[in-house]
């Protein structure tokens, strides 16, 4: 056992040496990713921070403007939503007194009729009732008339009479 503890210390030192060249590498590694870093920070910075920068000018000089923009655009909209309540209430009353006209005219057209269907029935029992009466009196006293006076001046030589000749119904008054 005594051999191997010169074998166990060499195998140790190795370790540490490797380990110590590991930890070397490691740190050669970090410091270059570490420069590499640095590098792309500094190219940030020179090219997106005037970006940045110009971005912040602009919204500071848009600010007051799209305030602007934004207050117009509130009003804008307050004028048409009452402009659209006025003619809303206009339309509505339009609209309530063509209904009523519509009720007046239909009322009015009715009275209309019925009073047309009145006189009609008027006339009817005025006028034509009594035209017809006096009609159909005249046309008796007319076959009355037309018999006598048929019977005595027509006659044939062989004693027979012409035929009796109808009144017309075209000529009767309706």
């Amino acid at each position: 056992m005594e051999n191997l503890l010169p074998l166990f210390i060499a195998l140790t030192g190795a370790a540490v040496v490797l380990q110590a060249l590991i930890l070397l590498a490691m740190y050669l590694a970090v410091r270059k990713s570490t420069a590499r870093m640095e590098a792309i920070a500094e190219e940030v910075k020179t090219k997106a921070f005037p970006t940045i920068d110009t971005t912040q000018a602009l919204l500071t000089d848009l600010g007051p403007k799209l305030q602007t923009i934004t207050d117009n655009l509130m009003e804008t909209t307050a004028a048409v939503r009452a402009q659209v309540q006025r003619v809303d209430a206009t339309v509505n009353d339009a609209v309530d007194r063509g209904r009523l006209q519509i009720i007046r005219a239909d009322e009015l057209l009715t009275r209309t009729l019925d009073r047309v269907e009145h006189t009609s029935e008027v006339v009817h029992k005025t006028v034509v009732s009594p035209v017809r009466q006096v009609s159909g009196l005249v046309q008796g006293i007319t076959a009355g008339v037309e018999f006598l006076l048929g019977n005595r001046g027509r006659r044939n030589g062989g004693g027979s009479r012409e035929p009796r000749r109808p009144v017309p119904q075209d000529e009767m008054f309706i």
